[in-house]
């Protein structure tokens, strides 16, 4: 079996069990997966909607544990975006609650 020019001059050659180490995770997809992983999360984050077919509490609790998955894998959101984010994405008839809210907020 011969292997293609092209493919040998990406291959390195290597001593040591600890520069081989090295060149895997240079070379390694984890940080592309990441990358998918956020968008996902960042995905559900923002089309998250309060929809009335859950209670409020299993909608902030589904935010909050999103939040705590990107959090997990290196990306900050903070506490103030989550709130306006939870807050932002309530239906219409909420309106009075988030207006209190945005008030509120403001004084604090």
């Amino acid at each position: 079996m011969n292997v293609a020019n092209n493919i040998k001059s990406t291959i390195m050659k290597i001593e040591g069990a600890k520069e081989y180490m090295e060149f895997l995770k240079e070379r390694s997809q984890f940080e592309s997966v990441d990358k998918s992983l956020v968008g996902a999360l960042m995905g559900t984050l923002t089309t998250c909607k309060f929809d009335s077919t859950r209670t409020m509490h299993q909608y902030v609790t589904e935010m909050i544990d999103t939040t705590i998955k990107l959090r997990s894998i290196g990306m900050e959101v903070s506490e103030n975006f989550l709130v306006q984010f939870i807050i932002n994405y309530l239906p219409f008839k909420y309106g009075a609650f988030q207006i209190f809210f945005q008030n509120l907020y403001m004084w604090m």
